[in-house]
């Protein structure tokens, strides 16, 4: 079972009491949970994860990511000038040393933010957290990743599902192309998809609350493409970006990545 933590602060306790109630033995679960973007400094960063552990009640995350390669002036949304990524990295691989965790990634980062930390690192990032999907298919960055043994971590999956982030383009659960997919695989669109993003050597964490989808999404398993599929699926990339805060923080968060989310700034600002 794998267990993360939502970008809502404060659910972890919630999280902790269903652990303590599931009765599962802790190597039955994978947990990993995220840094914030105000608690990068170094004692922050301990502070951080140390209530993590102990609103989880675990003795130790599987892994520790830092949600963005930026950092907050601690109370508030500016950007912090002073931090440091590197040293922020630095802070994760003490947590590492003193079994605070066993792993330590990123997420969200870009290419050069990557590099930033490939350069100093002397416990190096286990896996990098992005949103992927059929829409945002960012096969060059998962391969380059993959080529280097760090593990890509993708989120949104199933590309949202809420209708406000695709502008025009249908939800992918109505998408004709996957429609037609699923039928010819015996198997939902949400099976499909999920199915396509793992034998492309990513690890897929769809959210669901709903005991009857998550049993569903557990149908991808046994689905499987062609070579001429994945081909099929690769021409269906829309370079469509749907989560990106770096706007709203005034940060371009995904330089010299595919898409910026150049197209929606257009159709946004076309609105108006």
């Amino acid at each position: 079972m794998h267990l993360s933590k939502s970008s809502t602060p404060g659910n972890e306790d919630k999280v902790g009491q269903g652990i303590a109630s599931s009765k599962l033995k802790r190597n039955d679960i994978w947990v990993t949970s995220k840094l914030w973007n105000a608690d990068h400094r170094p004692r922050a960063a301990r502070k951080a994860v140390e209530k993590t552990i102990s609103d989880l009640g675990v003795d130790q995350l599987d892994l520790y990511l830092i949600h963005w390669p930026v950092a907050f002036v601690p109370g508030s949304e500016r950007l912090d000038p002073k931090a440091s990524l590197v040293e922020t990295w630095r802070a994760m691989e003490e947590l590492v040393r003193d079994n605070k965790t066993r792993y330590i990634g990123i997420s969200n980062f870009a290419p050069a933010d990557v590099a930033v930390i490939l350069g100093v690192c002397d416990i190096c990032p286990y896996a990098h957290e992005f949103e992927a999907h059929p829409y945002l298919q960012q096969e060059e960055y998962v391969a380059w990743h993959l080529q280097r043994g760090i593990k890509v971590i993708a989120y949104s999956p199933l590309a949202n599902t809420n209708p406000h982030y695709h502008s025009g383009i249908p939800l992918i659960l109505d998408d004709p192309f996957w429609k037609t997919m699923a039928e010819r695989k015996n198997a939902t669109v949400a099976q499909t998809v999920l199915a396509w993003g793992r034998q492309r050597g990513t690890v897929v964490i769809p959210k669901s609350v709903h005991e009857n989808y998550i049993d569903e999404n557990l149908g991808s398993l046994d689905i499987f493409f062609a070579e001429e599929e994945m081909l099929q699926v690769a021409a269906q990339d829309k370079k469509l970006r749907m989560n990106d805060p770096g706007r709203a923080w005034g940060v371009d968060l995904f330089e010299g990545l595919d898409d910026p989310t150049t197209r929606l700034v257009w159709q946004e600002e076309a609105e108006l």
